[in-house]
Protein backbone atom coordinates (compact mmCIF):
# COMPACT_ATOMS: atom_id res chain seq x y z
CA UNK A 1 0.00 0.00 0.00
CA UNK A 2 1.16 3.35 -1.11
CA UNK A 3 1.77 5.99 1.88
CA UNK A 4 -0.92 8.20 -0.05
CA UNK A 5 -3.45 5.84 -0.99
CA UNK A 6 -5.30 6.36 2.16
CA UNK A 7 -5.58 9.73 1.52
CA UNK A 8 -6.73 9.32 -2.02
CA UNK A 9 -9.53 7.25 -0.61
CA UNK A 10 -10.74 9.53 1.94
CA UNK A 11 -10.77 12.28 -0.36
CA UNK A 12 -13.33 10.51 -2.62
CA UNK A 13 -15.33 10.24 0.63
CA UNK A 14 -17.85 11.90 2.21
CA UNK A 15 -17.48 13.18 6.09
CA UNK A 16 -20.33 12.98 7.17
CA UNK A 17 -21.44 9.81 6.15
CA UNK A 18 -17.80 8.11 6.69
CA UNK A 19 -16.63 10.21 9.52
CA UNK A 20 -15.91 6.74 12.06
CA UNK A 21 -14.29 5.27 9.22
CA UNK A 22 -12.09 8.47 8.61
CA UNK A 23 -11.55 8.94 12.56
CA UNK A 24 -10.61 5.11 12.73
CA UNK A 25 -7.65 5.76 9.61
CA UNK A 26 -6.31 8.86 11.32
CA UNK A 27 -5.97 7.83 14.90
CA UNK A 28 -4.79 4.43 14.15
CA UNK A 29 -3.04 4.12 10.88
CA UNK A 30 -1.98 7.67 9.48
CA UNK A 31 -1.40 9.44 12.40
CA UNK A 32 -1.02 7.43 15.66
CA UNK A 33 1.64 8.70 17.43
CA UNK A 34 1.35 12.46 16.31
CA UNK A 35 -2.59 11.69 17.41
CA UNK A 36 -1.19 10.47 20.96
CA UNK A 37 0.64 14.43 21.36
CA UNK A 38 -2.13 16.32 19.80
CA UNK A 39 -4.28 14.43 22.68
CA UNK A 40 -1.33 14.80 25.43
CA UNK A 41 -1.01 18.60 24.54
CA UNK A 42 -5.22 18.69 25.00
CA UNK A 43 -4.30 17.68 28.56
CA UNK A 44 -1.95 19.99 29.07
CA UNK A 45 -4.35 23.03 27.38
CA UNK A 46 -7.23 22.07 30.26
CA UNK A 47 -4.85 23.10 32.72
CA UNK A 48 -4.43 26.61 31.58
CA UNK A 49 -8.21 27.49 32.83
CA UNK A 50 -8.18 27.48 36.53
CA UNK A 51 -11.76 26.39 37.11
CA UNK A 52 -11.02 23.02 35.56
CA UNK A 53 -7.39 22.57 37.34
CA UNK A 54 -8.72 23.35 40.39
CA UNK A 55 -11.06 20.59 39.81
CA UNK A 56 -8.47 18.02 39.37
CA UNK A 57 -6.34 19.12 41.97
CA UNK A 58 -9.14 18.69 44.41
CA UNK A 59 -9.89 15.04 43.32
CA UNK A 60 -6.11 14.71 43.46
CA UNK A 61 -6.56 11.98 40.51
CA UNK A 62 -3.11 12.80 38.56
CA UNK A 63 -1.54 13.00 41.92
CA UNK A 64 -2.15 9.72 43.15
CA UNK A 65 -2.94 7.58 39.68
CA UNK A 66 -1.79 9.92 37.18
CA UNK A 67 -1.13 6.70 34.37
CA UNK A 68 -4.22 5.31 35.24
CA UNK A 69 -6.15 8.81 34.85
CA UNK A 70 -4.09 9.36 31.60
CA UNK A 71 -4.83 6.22 30.07
CA UNK A 72 -8.60 5.51 31.35
CA UNK A 73 -9.34 9.41 28.96
CA UNK A 74 -7.71 7.78 26.10
CA UNK A 75 -9.64 4.43 26.41
CA UNK A 76 -12.82 5.85 27.24
CA UNK A 77 -12.36 7.57 23.35
CA UNK A 78 -11.28 4.66 21.98
CA UNK A 79 -14.68 2.56 23.64
CA UNK A 80 -16.59 4.98 22.29
CA UNK A 81 -15.78 4.60 18.97
CA UNK A 82 -13.73 1.38 18.13
CA UNK A 83 -17.40 0.12 17.04
CA UNK A 84 -18.75 3.14 15.99
CA UNK A 85 -20.31 5.24 18.45
CA UNK A 86 -23.66 4.14 17.76
CA UNK A 87 -23.22 0.53 18.96
CA UNK A 88 -24.22 -0.93 22.28
CA UNK A 89 -20.26 -0.84 23.41
CA UNK A 90 -20.00 2.80 22.28
CA UNK A 91 -23.07 3.73 24.08
CA UNK A 92 -22.16 1.67 27.21
CA UNK A 93 -18.85 3.70 27.10
CA UNK A 94 -20.85 7.21 27.01
CA UNK A 95 -22.83 5.95 29.91
CA UNK A 96 -20.21 5.27 32.08
CA UNK A 97 -18.48 7.98 31.10
CA UNK A 98 -21.27 10.29 32.01
CA UNK A 99 -21.81 8.57 35.19
CA UNK A 100 -18.39 9.48 36.25
CA UNK A 101 -18.56 13.07 35.13
CA UNK A 102 -22.06 13.17 37.21
CA UNK A 103 -20.71 13.72 40.42
CA UNK A 104 -19.56 16.88 39.82
CA UNK A 105 -20.89 20.36 38.72
CA UNK A 106 -18.79 21.23 35.70
CA UNK A 107 -20.15 24.17 33.61
CA UNK A 108 -21.61 23.36 29.89
CA UNK A 109 -18.70 25.89 29.09
CA UNK A 110 -15.98 23.96 30.61
CA UNK A 111 -17.28 20.99 29.06
CA UNK A 112 -17.24 22.16 25.29
CA UNK A 113 -14.31 23.51 25.74
CA UNK A 114 -12.23 20.54 27.05
CA UNK A 115 -14.37 19.03 23.91
CA UNK A 116 -12.68 21.57 21.91
CA UNK A 117 -9.26 20.77 23.00
CA UNK A 118 -9.81 17.22 21.91
CA UNK A 119 -10.58 17.87 18.67
CA UNK A 120 -8.43 21.13 18.21
CA UNK A 121 -5.32 19.75 19.66
CA UNK A 122 -4.62 16.86 17.59
CA UNK A 123 -5.41 18.99 14.24
CA UNK A 124 -2.80 21.69 14.94
CA UNK A 125 -0.37 18.80 16.20
CA UNK A 126 -0.53 17.17 12.65
CA UNK A 127 -0.58 20.25 10.79
CA UNK A 128 2.84 21.26 12.34
CA UNK A 129 4.98 18.12 13.01
CA UNK A 130 3.01 15.12 10.85
CA UNK A 131 4.10 13.74 7.67
CA UNK A 132 1.37 15.79 5.73
CA UNK A 133 -1.36 18.00 6.97
CA UNK A 134 -4.91 16.96 7.24
CA UNK A 135 -7.24 17.43 4.30
CA UNK A 136 -10.29 18.70 4.27
CA UNK A 137 -12.39 15.56 4.60
CA UNK A 138 -10.22 14.72 7.90
CA UNK A 139 -10.66 18.11 9.36
CA UNK A 140 -14.56 17.53 9.34
CA UNK A 141 -14.66 14.01 10.14
CA UNK A 142 -12.58 15.08 13.65
CA UNK A 143 -15.14 17.72 13.80
CA UNK A 144 -18.09 15.47 13.46
CA UNK A 145 -16.73 13.18 16.00
CA UNK A 146 -16.61 15.76 18.37
CA UNK A 147 -20.06 16.77 17.71
CA UNK A 148 -21.28 13.19 18.01
CA UNK A 149 -19.22 12.99 21.44
CA UNK A 150 -20.91 15.73 22.41
CA UNK A 151 -24.33 14.88 21.77
CA UNK A 152 -23.87 11.61 23.54
CA UNK A 153 -22.73 13.28 26.80
CA UNK A 154 -25.58 15.97 27.03
CA UNK A 155 -23.00 18.90 25.77
CA UNK A 156 -24.80 21.47 24.34
CA UNK A 157 -23.52 24.30 21.73
CA UNK A 158 -21.13 22.00 20.67
CA UNK A 159 -19.64 23.12 16.76
CA UNK A 160 -20.37 20.71 13.79
CA UNK A 161 -16.69 22.31 12.06
CA UNK A 162 -13.61 22.73 12.67
CA UNK A 163 -13.19 26.25 11.84
CA UNK A 164 -15.90 26.11 14.82
CA UNK A 165 -14.50 24.19 17.27
CA UNK A 166 -10.98 26.12 16.61
CA UNK A 167 -13.09 29.46 17.08
CA UNK A 168 -14.66 27.94 20.44
CA UNK A 169 -11.04 27.22 21.77
CA UNK A 170 -8.98 30.35 21.07
CA UNK A 171 -11.83 32.72 22.37
CA UNK A 172 -12.20 30.90 25.35
CA UNK A 173 -8.69 30.58 26.41
CA UNK A 174 -8.19 34.59 25.36
CA UNK A 175 -10.73 34.91 28.08
CA UNK A 176 -10.03 32.05 31.11
CA UNK A 177 -6.87 31.02 30.97
CA UNK A 178 -4.85 32.46 34.35
CA UNK A 179 -2.14 31.47 35.90
CA UNK A 180 -3.39 29.41 39.21
CA UNK A 181 -1.37 27.34 41.73
CA UNK A 182 -3.54 24.80 40.90
CA UNK A 183 -2.24 24.82 37.13
CA UNK A 184 0.92 24.32 37.75
CA UNK A 185 0.60 21.57 40.58
CA UNK A 186 -1.70 19.48 38.20
CA UNK A 187 0.26 19.92 34.90
CA UNK A 188 4.13 19.27 36.96
CA UNK A 189 2.00 15.63 37.67
CA UNK A 190 1.07 15.29 34.02
CA UNK A 191 4.47 15.85 33.12
CA UNK A 192 5.98 13.06 35.69
CA UNK A 193 3.59 11.01 34.03
CA UNK A 194 4.98 11.41 30.94
CA UNK A 195 8.63 11.87 32.06
CA UNK A 196 8.05 7.88 33.27
CA UNK A 197 7.90 6.72 30.06
CA UNK A 198 11.21 7.35 29.25
CA UNK A 199 14.96 6.49 31.20
CA UNK A 200 15.76 8.34 34.01
CA UNK A 201 18.33 10.21 32.66
CA UNK A 202 16.44 11.70 29.26
CA UNK A 203 13.80 12.70 31.56
CA UNK A 204 15.64 16.73 32.38
CA UNK A 205 15.88 17.20 28.16
CA UNK A 206 12.58 16.08 27.58
CA UNK A 207 10.84 18.24 30.22
CA UNK A 208 12.80 21.05 28.41
CA UNK A 209 12.09 19.30 24.89
CA UNK A 210 8.60 19.37 25.63
CA UNK A 211 8.33 22.87 27.25
CA UNK A 212 9.83 24.26 24.21
CA UNK A 213 6.69 22.75 21.99
CA UNK A 214 3.82 24.99 23.63
CA UNK A 215 2.91 28.84 23.15
CA UNK A 216 3.36 31.62 25.70
CA UNK A 217 0.09 32.00 26.45
CA UNK A 218 -0.32 28.36 27.73
CA UNK A 219 3.18 28.78 29.40
CA UNK A 220 2.26 31.85 31.44
CA UNK A 221 -0.93 30.15 32.71
CA UNK A 222 0.32 27.02 33.85
CA UNK A 223 3.52 28.97 35.31
CA UNK A 224 6.70 27.27 33.12
CA UNK A 225 9.29 29.48 31.93
CA UNK A 226 9.33 30.07 28.08
CA UNK A 227 12.41 28.04 26.32
CA UNK A 228 14.94 29.92 24.76
CA UNK A 229 14.44 30.87 21.09
CA UNK A 230 17.69 27.83 20.08
CA UNK A 231 15.49 25.17 22.13
CA UNK A 232 12.05 26.10 20.79
CA UNK A 233 13.60 25.86 17.13
CA UNK A 234 15.82 22.86 17.49
CA UNK A 235 12.77 20.93 18.86
CA UNK A 236 10.24 21.59 16.41
CA UNK A 237 12.96 20.90 13.96
CA UNK A 238 13.80 17.39 15.45
CA UNK A 239 10.05 16.62 14.79
CA UNK A 240 10.02 17.68 11.36
CA UNK A 241 13.02 15.68 10.43
CA UNK A 242 11.18 12.61 12.42
CA UNK A 243 7.63 13.17 9.92
CA UNK A 244 10.33 13.14 6.87
CA UNK A 245 11.75 9.88 7.96
CA UNK A 246 7.88 8.73 8.54
CA UNK A 247 6.77 9.85 4.76
CA UNK A 248 9.49 8.14 2.83
CA UNK A 249 8.23 4.63 5.08
CA UNK A 250 5.10 2.26 3.72
CA UNK A 251 1.21 3.42 5.12
CA UNK A 252 1.06 0.91 7.89
CA UNK A 253 -1.46 -2.25 7.04
CA UNK A 254 -4.56 -2.86 8.27
CA UNK A 255 -3.84 -5.59 9.74
CA UNK A 256 -1.53 -3.47 12.09
CA UNK A 257 -3.00 -0.70 13.61
CA UNK A 258 -1.16 2.14 15.87
CA UNK A 259 -3.03 1.07 19.24
CA UNK A 260 -0.18 1.55 22.36
CA UNK A 261 -1.07 -0.67 24.87
CA UNK A 262 -2.33 1.23 28.36
CA UNK A 263 0.55 1.16 30.60
CA UNK A 264 -2.10 0.35 33.06
CA UNK A 265 -3.77 -2.52 32.35
CA UNK A 266 -1.11 -4.43 31.19
CA UNK A 267 -3.34 -7.87 31.31
CA UNK A 268 -6.23 -6.50 29.72
CA UNK A 269 -9.09 -3.90 30.98
CA UNK A 270 -13.10 -4.20 31.51
CA UNK A 271 -15.09 -0.67 31.39
CA UNK A 272 -15.58 -0.48 34.75
CA UNK A 273 -12.42 -0.57 35.24
CA UNK A 274 -11.98 2.69 33.91
CA UNK A 275 -12.53 5.87 35.85
CA UNK A 276 -12.51 5.61 39.60
CA UNK A 277 -13.84 2.97 41.65
CA UNK A 278 -16.10 4.59 43.49
CA UNK A 279 -17.75 5.09 39.88
CA UNK A 280 -19.47 1.89 40.18
CA UNK A 281 -21.97 1.78 42.77
CA UNK A 282 -23.45 5.25 40.77
CA UNK A 283 -26.85 4.49 38.91
CA UNK A 284 -26.37 4.66 35.47
CA UNK A 285 -28.73 6.65 33.02
CA UNK A 286 -29.96 6.70 29.44
CA UNK A 287 -28.03 8.88 27.29
CA UNK A 288 -29.00 12.08 25.89
CA UNK A 289 -30.22 11.10 22.56
CA UNK A 290 -31.83 8.03 24.21
CA UNK A 291 -34.28 9.96 26.37
CA UNK A 292 -35.32 11.74 23.57
CA UNK A 293 -36.08 8.34 21.88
Amino acid sequence: MGRYSRLRQIRRMDPERDFEQIFRWITQYEFPWDYAQGVSIAFLRDYGVPRISQLLDRTQEFERAGQKRYDDTVLFGYEMSVEGFDSERGRAAARHLNRIHGTYRIPNDDYRYVLATTVVGPKRWIDRFGWRPLCAQENQALALVGHKMATMMGIEGAPRTMAGFEKLLDDYEAEMFAYDPANHRVANATFRVMAAWYPAALRPALARFSLALLDEPLLRALGFPQQPAWLRTSAARALRLRSAFVRLTPARPESRPGLAAPRSYPFGYTLDDLGPAWAQHRPLKPLPCEDAS
